[in-house]
Formats: structure tokens, sequence, C-alpha cells
């Protein structure tokens, strides 16, 4: 990426000549220009994917509140929010498409140019959006957010991608391809090893052949889910298929429902409502039974436990080693009237300290997130197979304790964001392994009970465990998975 004195670097492609006025502007010689006619919604998207890309932020985090500083009308707010998450989805295509047009690699163009340019390129291949609107309003951006000489960069760039259909570009990159996967990472806009694991993690269930069915589904906007916490709120029209606590955006903002319901509805997949019920109805309540949330940032699930263990009269306490999502819990637990503790602690070294104590524990571990990519569609690019690498130590470890922490008869929720089989059912499989005091339930039975209407759960096909995956293209949820661990009860 370009160094501290390339801050403002934007270059014209190599086959044009340049002259040393032409050089001086490529390296973003100059000030910055005068402010410029830019659409409020295409700033919003560009400051988001800014903040992306320079302060690892997430989306989902910084839109809203981009949205509500901007005044965006709704019309506008819809559209910063395609034009982000669109972006993002398809960002590994777009910097093909630029470093072709550019004649150059991505990483020798200026980051907050190269924001710009992608921004760009998602509006001319994937929208409605009038090409010479795009290109113009998207060379003012750079004039303005970079500089003058960026700016010439960015418009030799753009013109030049914008002489092209969808299609030729499509056919162009793929050309390149040195393998059948790297095609198709073009042609979907996920990273090779993604595919290969999605893969295979649809092969243990012998759908392999919903690779690209999964691959759309990723790409696609979700639509919004809520819930209503058990007790305190009644789920509303149009009821989501599966989970009793779930429904659907019955038009309008949901944040204004949320805020009127004082915290009592909230925004909440229907995976993860989905996998926190199964924990809840996997055994039947005894009151006085103590619950812990052992990773339970940024309070979804928690929230969720805690209303139902209100209403059977269960002790509920959460846990979360990092500050700032500690404070997450605690706000999205303050709408239920429990005194529910909120730990900061490593969950490891909690779980140990506190052997055979627990009735039930969710264990909702730190995973890569590649269940979640319709959501999160920055997660693709962040991550690599060496944060499996490094993720699944802790998992285990984090899994480990916990089952240590049950009581006799107790069960662990044990819970991924992730699909790849070396975050799910491998890390469960070495747990297991040498633990007859350990035996898994069928989660996928737990689930079928919870569910208001069949769900379709594969059997894993390699060893016939008790695991459960959802899928967004075959549930309309994340790619949860769940498996459920039980403590032998005493004398057994």
């Amino acid at each position: 990426m370009s160094n501290d004195g390339d801050r403002r670097r934007g270059r014209l492609p190599a086959s044009r000549p340049r002259s040393d006025a032409t050089q001086r502007f490529a390296r973003g010689g100059g000030q910055r220009g005068p402010a410029r006619t830019v659409q409020p919604a295409r700033r919003v998207a560009y400051r988001v994917l800014r903040a992306v890309s320079s302060e690892d932020a997430y989306a989902n985090l910084a839109l809203p509140p981009a949205i509500a500083e901007a005044g965006l009308t709704p019309q506008d707010a819809a559209l910063a929010t395609e034009l982000t998450y669109g972006t993002l989805r398809r960002r590994g295509t777009y910097d093909a498409i630029i470093a072709s047009a550019a004649d150059r690699p991505v990483d020798e163009v200026d980051p907050a140019v190269l924001d710009a340019l992608r921004l760009a390129v998602h509006q001319l291949l994937a929208t409605r959006v009038a090409s010479h609107a795009a290109v113009n309003e998207s060379v003012n951006l750079v004039a303005t957010e970079v500089s003058r000489g960026a700016s010439s960069f960015a418009n030799a760039v753009l013109r030049r991608v914008a002489r092209e259909t969808p299609g030729d570009w499509q056919d162009r990159i793929e050309q390149d391809a040195r393998s059948d996967d790297e095609r198709l990472a073009l042609r979907t806009a996920h990273p090779v090893w993604v595919i290969r694991a999605l893969r295979r993690a649809l092969a243990a269930e012998g759908r392999v052949e919903e690779l690209a069915a999964l691959l759309e589904a990723d790409n696609a906007s979700p639509e919004v889910t809520l819930v209503a916490l058990p007790g305190l709120a009644d789920p509303a029209e149009p009821h989501r298929p599966y989970a009793p606590t779930a429904f659907g955006s019955p038009g309008g903002d949901p944040h204004r429902m949320v805020a009127s319901s004082r915290g009592t509805v909230r925004v909440q997949d229907e995976g993860s409502q989905l996998v926190a019920l199964a924990l809840a109805h996997a055994a039947p309540i005894r009151a006085g039974e103590k619950w812990l949330d052992l990773c339970a940032g940024p309070g979804g699930k928690t929230a969720l436990l805690g209303a139902i263990a209100r209403q059977e009269g269960v002790h509920l306490e959460a846990n979360e080693v990092v500050p700032t999502r500690a404070r997450l819990v605690r706000n999205a637990i303050r709408a239920i009237p429990a005194d529910i503790p909120v730990h900061e602690e490593d969950g490891r070294m909690l779980a140990g300290s506190r052997r055979g104590e627990f009735d039930r524990i969710l264990v909702d571990a730190p995973c890569t997130g590649l269940g979640a990519l319709r959501r999160r569609p920055e997660a693709r690019w962040r991550k690599s197979p060496a944060d499996v690498a490094d993720l699944v130590p802790l998992q285990e470890e984090l899994l480990s304790s916990a089952v240590d922490a049950l009581a006799p008869g107790g069960i662990v929720a044990y819970v991924t964001c992730s699909p790849h089989l070396a975050e799910t059912t491998g890390v469960v499989q070495e747990v297991l392994r040498g633990r007859d005091d350990l035996v898994e339930l069928d989660a996928r039975a737990v689930l079928a009970d919870v569910a208001r209407s069949p769900m379709d759960l594969a059997a894993d096909g390699r060893d016939g465990s008790g695991s459960a995956q959802l899928w967004p293209h075959r549930h309309g949820t994340d790619a949860m998975f769940l498996a459920l661990i039980q403590r032998a009860p005493k004398g057994d």
C-alpha cells in the first residue's frame, strides 16, 4: 500500500504518456479542490468505506451514525446503504477491474482514491445510476476528499471502465484466472479460500451442489429481522418461518420500532435467535437453574436468554472480555427487569474458576464470521486461512472450559457464525475426544421442536454427529452452527 509520502497519490495508467505536469497531478500535487457537488448519499458511503479500509470499522456499525449525522432523507439513506454494502460485497471483483483499467495493481493506488474508484465502479457496473453522473460525481469526490491531481487519475480510469459493459469486464478479468475456483471467485466476489471452505462444509452434508446458491445468497441484501423478547413484547407481523420470537420488519425504519419498545424489540438475525432458543429448550427448565453466556458481546443472545430466564426463575450471568463489547451487552439487557451481572474476564479463566456450577452455558465463540457475509461483507476480505488457525485453539479452550463448568446434567451450546469445518465439527470432535462424561445431543431435533415450521437440516454426512448448520440460501438466516453437549448426570 502507499506510504505516508504517497498519501495523495493517484496515478494515470502506464500506457498514457506523462508530462511533468501530469506526473505532478498523478502524485496528488496541489491542494484539494474547491467544494464541488457530491450527492450526500455518495459522500456518506465513501466515508464509511474509508472507515472500513483505514480503521477496520464495521460497516453495520459505522453506517447508521453516519446517515444520522448527515441528516439523510429515507431515500438517500437507502441509496447510501446500497452503495456501501454493494461496494464492499464485490470489492475483489471491482479491484480486478480497476487494476485492468488502470494498468497497475491496486496496491499501487492511493487507498483513499481506491475506495472512491470502488464506489464508482459499483455504480457503473451494478446499478442504474447514469454513467456520466457516476463518473462526474466520483471525480468531484476525489477532488474534494483527496486532491485535484488525484481526480485526473480517477477520471481517466473511470472513463475507461464506462466504455465497456459489465459482461465485457467480467470476461476480461476472468481470462487471467489460473483455475476454475479463481474464475468463480471473480464472478461471485468471494476469496478462493472461502469458496473452498464453503464447498467442504456443504459436501459434509452431501449438498455440494448448493454452492452456487450459497454464494449468490451471500451477495444478496438480507431482510431485516427483529426479535420480541419473551414476556416483554409480542412478535408482530409478518412472522418469520422458524423462530417463534422472530418477525420481519413491517416497513419503515426498524430502529424507530426498537426505540419505541425501549429495547424489548431488537434487530436480530433469526438464526441467532434459534441457537439461543435451542439452548433454552434442550431440556426442561427447573426454577433456580444457573445459566452463563460466556462470550456475550454484543448481547443479542444474552437479551433473549435473559428474558427467558426471567420468565422461568433462572439466574443468568454474562461475560465479555472486551470492555467496549461488555458495554454493548449491558445496553442490550437494560430492558430486562432482572439482575444479570456482566463480567469482563477471559472466558477460559472465568469458566475454569467455577467448575461444576452452571446448568446451561452458551459459548458463542469468536470466529471468522464467514456465516454472516450478507451482513458483514467486509469480513470476506479481512479474513484469511491464518485466522482460522489462530481461532481454533481458542475455540477449543473456551468449549473445554465451559463443559468443565457444567453441573451434572448441564448443557453447553457451542455456536459459531461460521460453517468452516475446522471451527465447527472439528472443534466439537476435539473436545469430545476421550471424554466419556460428555455426550452430544441431537441439535437438529431440538431445533425442529423449537421451530414454527419444518426445517431442512441435513445430517452431517461424515460422522452422523448431532450438530446443526443453518444456511442463508436454505433458511434465510446467517450460517449459524450449533452443537449441544451434555455432561453426564450424577450416577451415570
